[in-house]
């Protein structure tokens, strides 16, 4: 049958929304079990480019900084040079990837809504895109948080005159040559390979809400790591916002870190009460000029495009049974709250497509009676 994205409304059984690593582990996996690309469903994805959230990384993030990467499922990753940029090398593998497991990813596309197309509580979804709409028996969304970077509200924000930023902006310690002070805010790694990084370039400072915990293993133990994913499990089931796992596992002695320490850039301070014209005023009326403050406060869920299904709870979050949103069988969420990983996305991806797949059957129309001649 074919799809174009350029034309009325196409009914497919499935819409795979994201061709990140969450996404392309669905995808992965439903052609696993039997079902056809571009007839039963479609992979719908905002960038230009394979690669997800990763041809976004800054420049300076080389693959020997890379902390955590899980290859995609049935892809072994192949020797990389660890002096290459991460958002030269893993795109390329990502867009072999689609290539090689002939999962045609349509693109650029930018998911606008989805909504119900009828009051029938099994009906189809209508999934409405730039560039055209689709009617889908089942929705996996692996959107994931890229696209929304979170900075937290303080006062005097609006009024500072020096350079802020998020995270997600940042591309590399050369912007900040010639700076007198950087304030980094964050206890995540993106903090720490910033710190690393600008602490060559420019005196740095970093805040923090808690005080950071350093582990001294390089990997996060197994019974460690299943805490943390229980940890936010716990919140998705009951309606609210998922939290961080990495809030949970603490600092590896990561490359990253390693250089931060040997530059003296992981002398945490408290988080500051307010922002000055010029700087940073803390809750005793310590002050301290700073040059430019990098929030590196990490990011929320993609989900305002699944607004008009009222799929939120009173806490603020989408209550979850595994992939599944508690309140709609037909939706399923991968690379959302335990499995932001990822390897955990790989899981989430297996996951949902194994449980959209019963959906379908289970839901499908019985075949007509033949008519019995006499």
């Amino acid at each position: 049958m074919g799809v174009s994205v350029e034309t009325a409304t196409t009914e497919v059984e499935v819409v795979v929304i994201g061709a990140g690593q969450a996404g392309l582990s669905a995808a992965h996996h439903l052609r696993r079990r039997g079902l056809r690309l571009l007839d039963d469903f479609v992979v719908l994805d905002a960038d230009s480019a394979p690669g997800g959230a990763w041809q976004h990384r800054p420049p300076s993030l080389t693959m020997a900084m890379v902390h955590g990467f899980h290859e995609l499922p049935d892809a072994p990753l192949p020797p990389l040079a660890p002096q290459l940029p991460a958002r030269d090398v893993l795109p390329g593998y990502f867009a072999a990837y689609e290539r090689d497991h002939e999962l045609p990813v349509l693109r650029p596309v930018t998911v606008t809504s989805v909504r119900p197309e009828s009051a029938a509580p099994r009906g189809r979804l209508l999934v409405e895109a730039d560039r055209g709409s689709f009617a889908a028996r089942a929705l996996i969304n692996a959107t994931g948080t890229w696209t929304r970077p979170f900075v937290p509200r303080y006062p005097g924000a609006e009024r500072f005159r020096g350079r802020m930023l998020h995270s997600s902006a940042y591309r590399g310690p050369e912007e900040f040559e010639g700076m007198g002070t950087v304030l980094v805010v964050g206890g995540g790694a993106s903090a720490v390979q910033i710190l690393a990084e600008t602490a060559a370039v420019a005196r740095t400072l970093w805040v923090t809400r808690r005080p950071p915990v350093f582990r001294d293993d390089p990997f996060v133990p197994q019974e460690l790591g299943r805490a943390a994913v229980a940890r936010v499990e716990e919140r998705v089931r009951a309606g609210l916002p998922p939290g961080s796992v990495v809030s949970v596992t603490g600092l590896p002695p990561s490359p990253a870190l390693l250089l931060a320490r040997e530059r003296g850039a992981l002398q945490r301070l408290p988080m500051f009460e307010r922002i000055t014209e010029t700087g940073v005023v803390w809750a005793d009326g310590h002050a301290e000029r700073v040059d430019a403050i990098v929030w590196a406060t990490g990011f929320r869920a993609a989900v305002g495009h699944l607004a008009p299904l009222g799929l939120r709870e009173p806490g603020g979050g989408i209550r979850m049974d595994g992939t599944q949103a508690a309140r709609d069988p037909r939706i399923h969420l991968v690379g959302y709250g335990p499995s932001a990983s990822t390897i955990g996305a790989n899981r989430a991806g297996r996951a949902a497509a194994v449980a959209v797949d019963r959906y379908l059957k289970s839901t499908a129309a019985p075949p007509a009676l033949a008519s019995i001649q006499d």
